[in-house]
């Protein structure tokens, strides 16, 4: 398994983001060609794949955002998803720890990410690399479109 961050958006990015968009939340909206490529457009973000070295298929996604405040310099680690086929083979790990190392090398003194409380198996991975779990409030703010 290679990670690496992605440089160029092709159909088969496009395919895979929104195989594993669908297994991360059903109800998702499927990234299209021009969302993927804002996200790498953006100089905070950097969205990883795992592809695997022999088929190339990729096999799990994470996107990590960088930004400043007047307080710090902040890294959230959003929408990390492993391909249902892959998991339990250390992918997810690889993907977080390379974020880990991104945000490190930026500068960053911590890095954020929510999980749902039911991917139970993802939450244990984050505590096992370290993550702790924090006692706070998040708001969400959904506009109707």
């Amino acid at each position: 398994m290679q990670i690496k961050p992605v440089e160029q958006v092709s159909s088969e990015l496009v395919d895979a983001a929104g195989r594993l968009a669908q297994q991360l939340s059903p109800e998702t909206t499927l990234p299209t060609a021009a969302t993927l490529k804002a996200i790498i457009a953006s100089p905070g973000s950097t969205l990883l794949i795992a592809e695997d070295e022999q088929t190339a298929m990729i096999m799990g996604m994470a996107t990590l955002v960088v930004y400043a405040t007047p307080a710090k310099l902040m890294a959230v680690l959003e929408s990390v998803v492993v391909d249902k086929a892959a998991r339990g083979r250390g992918v997810g790990q690889q993907l977080v720890e390379a974020a880990i190392t991104l945000a490190q090398d930026a500068g960053v003194k911590e890095v954020s990410l929510t999980s749902n409380p039911t991917r139970e198996a993802a939450n244990r991975l984050y505590q096992r690399l370290g993550f702790k779990q924090r006692q706070t409030n998040i708001y969400c703010y959904r506009f109707n479109r």
